[in-house]
């Protein structure tokens, strides 16, 4: 595998060959979404941590929650936005731009999401993801009760809280590792 091949700076080969759930588990993204995304390519290399990142991105961005897709790839963004996450922002930036069908709502929260024409519900739900991040240890019980406020329940503050934390952590891996966004993100739903 040359440099170029590699989804990430670190010498971590592929399993080869991919157990075949695995297999198909990249034949439907290739299907889907015209690409393999480069954070499951990266995660090949042990089955056991592909399956574990696995099911903890599906059930956050994909599984039963009052937060809309939309809103779940806000948070991902903000928090890859105060992080510098290159890979995070190129990929769940095109997820914003394609779930809003508006590119500038996709680059305004890439860039500054405070400057995004946002309603009080997702502006609140944005402030918190970005606290969580900036300085987790200063969210108090009047954080929790603006999101309330804004409309939230108590498992939305929850699954709010667990997206920041997923995306917190994935974006300290990706920058770590140098984890190379696929190309096709960059130009996708502009």
């Amino acid at each position: 595998m040359t440099d170029t091949d590699r989804p990430t700076a670190l010498d971590l080969p592929q399993v080869d060959p991919l157990p075949a759930d695995k297999q198909k588990y990249f034949d439907i993204c290739q299907e889907k979404l015209g690409m393999v995304p480069n954070v499951l390519r990266s995660y090949a290399f042990d089955m056991a941590k592909f399956d574990a990142f696995t099911a903890m991105y599906n059930d956050l961005m994909l599984g039963d929650s009052n937060l809309t897709k939309l809103e779940r790839e806000m948070i991902a963004v903000v928090v890859s936005s105060i992080n510098r996450c290159f890979y995070c922002l190129a990929a769940h930036g095109a997820a914003v731009r394609q779930l809003s069908g508006d590119p500038i709502l996709g680059e305004q929260i890439v860039l500054n999401w405070r400057v995004a024409k946002l309603d009080a519900r997702q502006a609140a739900m944005l402030g918190f993801a970005a606290k969580l991040t900036e300085s987790c240890h200063t969210v108090v019980d009047a954080d929790r009760q603006a999101l309330r406020d804004a409309g939230f329940s108590d498992r939305d503050i929850w699954d709010i809280a667990s997206v920041a934390a997923f995306f917190n952590m994935s974006n300290r891996v990706a920058s770590a590792t140098d984890m190379k966004p696929n190309p096709e993100y960059h130009a996708s739903y502009r």
